[in-house]
């Protein structure tokens, strides 16, 4: 972690709390909160890729900013759905800004850019990026933070290498970037941990909410005989609903959607954003953001105690022996491990992580390969 110099004008924690309008208010489609400015006071302001109701990674977020607003309810929240990644993106953190939000939520991974800029033109406001590692000189008032979701991923691949009848699991991703590719090996590697036949299939979309690709890419994967998919997608209802329709398997991502599955649902890896959230807002409204862990490339998870994830619940088909499986590989990560524990092995055979080692969390962040295991190639850049 970096300390990161005092600049802020946020240390005036009475200031912050300032009595203002309570509410929390949400945009229409790609464009600032539709809330009144207030009078007094000051404001927080989240902005998300797309819808809140996504049955995912936007919803899961969504509900962590209402948790904010439930646990300062002087504060005005301010909320803003599918806001693209890219100059629009500063368009709205800076109207929240204009409308008094004194510390901005940019919760998708492709918000840097857009979060670095606004940070930069308002040193009084801070700005915390969801999901990316910055290296380099950024601005004092600029953070990032994001959970070790890689962790149960793990887990819910020794639930799909359990479960699956084919040895043929399915994984449907967005981008291949970092988290994307952490996410599949570290399913793949719990998958081999407990059934070292099965193997990850997976299929590219390009596209973080594309349901028509979606669709294309379960039924290409059902084709090939894949009976447990997941996926890396921020909605996630049309991969599970498709699964579910086949007779197969689902493990979820970002949030429960065991309600789109009640036959096929395994398990899931789901955000809990609010408990962090809210304690980052109460660093920065003591005045403690400065030198706080909050800074650059904050990361937590099973290892640090306070973790903004959860295992979804259990579907019928998972034995209790698989149960006990993963409570053991949860222990095991939370006291020295990880699902990175080496020996990591590439899909071409090279050693990546050394017998004995545990990567830290920017060599896992860094990641740019696929794993043995993984049926696939990483699409050209």
């Amino acid at each position: 972690m970096r300390s990161l110099r005092s600049v802020l004008a946020l240390a005036a924690a009475a200031t912050l709390l300032a009595a203002c309008a309570t509410n929390s208010s949400t945009a229409a489609p790609g464009g600032a909160s539709s809330a009144a400015p207030g009078t007094g006071g000051d404001k927080i302001g989240f902005i998300f890729v797309g819808p809140k109701d996504d049955y995912g990674y936007n919803q899961a977020a969504y509900e962590g900013s209402q948790a904010v607003a439930k646990a300062y309810p002087d504060l005005e929240v301010l909320t803003a759905e599918n806001v693209p990644e890219d100059d629009n993106a500063a368009r709205v953190m800076e109207g929240m800004i204009r409308k008094g939000a004194k510390i901005i939520f940019a919760t998708s991974y492709g918000h840097k850019d857009p979060a670095l800029k606004v940070a930069a033109a308002n040193p009084d406001v801070v700005v915390l990026q969801q999901g990316n590692i910055v290296d380099g000189a950024v601005p004092p008032n600029f953070g990032t933070y994001f959970g070790t979701v890689y962790e149960p991923v793990y887990l819910a691949g020794i639930v799909a290498g359990k479960t699956t009848r084919t040895n043929k699991l399915g994984y449907v991703y967005a981008f291949p970037i970092s988290q994307t590719l952490d996410n599949i090996n570290a399913f793949q590697l719990g998958a081999a941990s407990v059934n070292p036949a099965a193997k990850t299939y997976v299929v590219n979309t390009s596209s973080w909410c594309d349901p028509a690709k979606q669709a294309e890419a379960a039924k290409s994967l059902l084709a090939q005989g894949v009976d447990v998919i997941s996926q890396h997608q921020d909605c996630t209802a049309t991969v599970i609903r498709a699964t579910e329709a086949a007779g197969r398997f689902t493990v979820g991502y970002h949030a429960d959607a065991t309600a789109l599955a009640p036959k096929g649902w395994l398990t899931g890896s789901q955000w809990n954003w609010g408990p962090l959230y809210t304690t980052m807002v109460k660093t920065v409204l003591a005045g403690s953001f400065t030198g706080s862990p909050y800074n650059a490339n904050f990361r937590v998870g099973l290892k640090t105690g306070d973790n903004p994830f959860v295992q979804s619940p259990y579907g019928p088909a998972v034995t209790d022996e698989t149960k006990k499986l993963v409570e053991t590989a949860m222990a095991k990560i939370s006291k020295d491990g990880s699902p990175f524990l080496g020996p990591v092995v590439d899909q071409d055979g090279k050693e990546r992580v050394p017998a004995g080692t545990v990567p830290d969390y920017k060599t896992i962040e860094s990641i740019d390969y696929f794993v043995t295991g993984v049926v696939g190639k990483i699409p050209a850049s």
